[in-house]
C-alpha cells in the first residue's frame, strides 16, 4: 500500500499540471461521457458519474463543458464513442503495468501504446499477464493537515471508518489512507463526508496485492514510462505494483 501511496503522491502532483495544460479535461470529459452512457445523466442516480464530475470540477472544467458531455454520453448530443479497455505490460525491472483505456479507435491506441512501452524499457504483453497481481479496491485519502473534524484523533478516525464499513485504515506521513471493498466505496465516503471528513482523493481503483522494489535506475526510467503513458489521451490510468522508497524519490526529485 505504502508504493501506492507515493505513486498517488506523485500522481497528484501531475495531475495539477495536466490541468493547467487542459489534459485533464480531455480524460475527464471521456470519464463523464462513458459513465453517463452506462448509467445515465443524473449524477444524484449515477455514482460513478457523480465521481467524475466531482473530478471536473476540481481540475477547473466549466459547467457548461461538464453539462455537454453529459448530453453527449447519454445520446442527447452527437458526440464520439469511446470503449474502455485495459492494456497490461511489463516496465523496467519487471514492474507490472496495468492500463485502463477509453478510446475510439482500438488499433490506434495499441500501436501508441506498443510504442511507448518499447520506447522506455519495456514491453506490451497478452491480457491476463499482470491483471491477476492487482485487485479492485475503493481508496481515499486524507490529509493529516487539514482533513479530520476538529477534535478527531486517529482513533476516532479508525472506529468511524470501520463502522462505516472500511476494511483498513492506515497512517502514511502526511495522510491517512482508506480502503474498502468496491461495493462500499460508495457508503465508506459519504458516511464519514457527514461527519465532516474531507477526502483529498477518492476513487475505485486498482491496487497491486503485492510490490516490488525498484533501483534508483529502474525507478527513472519506470517514472518516464509512466509519464509517456499518462500523457497520451487514451490512456486514463496508469497502475503499478512498483515499491519505491523515499531515498530513491528523493535522489529521482533532485535529477
Amino acid at each position: 500500500m505504502s508504493g501506492h501511496s507515493k505513486w498517488a503522491n506523485i500522481k497528484h502532483k501531475k495531475e495539477k499540471a495536466d490541468a493547467q495544460r487542459g489534459q485533464a479535461f480531455t480524460k475527464v470529459t471521456r470519464e463523464i461521457m462513458v459513465a453517463a452512457r452506462q448509467g445515465g445523466p443524473d449524477p444524484a442516480s449515477n455514482f460513478r458519474l457523480r465521481l467524475a464530475v466531482e473530478k471536473a470540477k476540481s481540475a477547473n472544467m466549466p459547467n457548461d463543458n461538464i453539462a455537454r458531455a453529459i448530453k453527449r454520453g447519454a445520446g442527447e448530443m452527437d458526440g464520439e464513442s469511446y470503449e474502455e479497455l485495459t492494456y497490461e505490460g511489463y516496465g523496467p525491472g519487471g514492474v507490472a503495468v496495468l492500463l485502463e483505456i477509453m478510446t475510439d479507435n482500438r488499433n490506434r491506441t495499441a500501436g501508441d501504446i506498443r510504442h511507448i512501452f518499447s520506447r522506455h524499457g519495456g514491453n506490451l504483453g497478452e491480457n491476463g499477464c499482470v491483471s491477476w497481481m492487482f485487485e479492485k479496491k475503493g481508496f481515499l485519502t486524507i490529509d493529516k493537515a487539514e482533513g479530520l473534524p476538529k477534535g478527531w484523533t486517529e482513533d476516532d478516525l479508525m472506529m468511524q471508518a470501520l463502522d462505516a464499513g472500511a476494511e483498513d485504515v492506515r497512517s502514511q506521513e502526511e495522510s491517512y489512507e482508506i480502503t474498502t471493498a468496491p461495493a462500499d466505496f460508495e457508503k465508506v465516503k459519504e458516511n464519514m463526508e457527514k461527519q465532516g471528513v474531507k477526502f483529498a482523493s477518492a476513487e475505485v481503483t486498482m491496487l497491486p496485492k503485492n510490490t516490488v522494489e525498484v533501483s534508483t535506475k529502474e525507478a527513472g526510467q519506470l517514472m518516464r514510462l509512466v509519464d509517456a503513458l499518462e500523457e497520451h489521451d487514451d490512456v486514463q490510468n496508469v497502475h503499478t505494483n512498483s515499491e519505491i522508497s523515499d531515498e530513491t524519490l528523493a535522489a529521482l526529485e533532485r535529477e
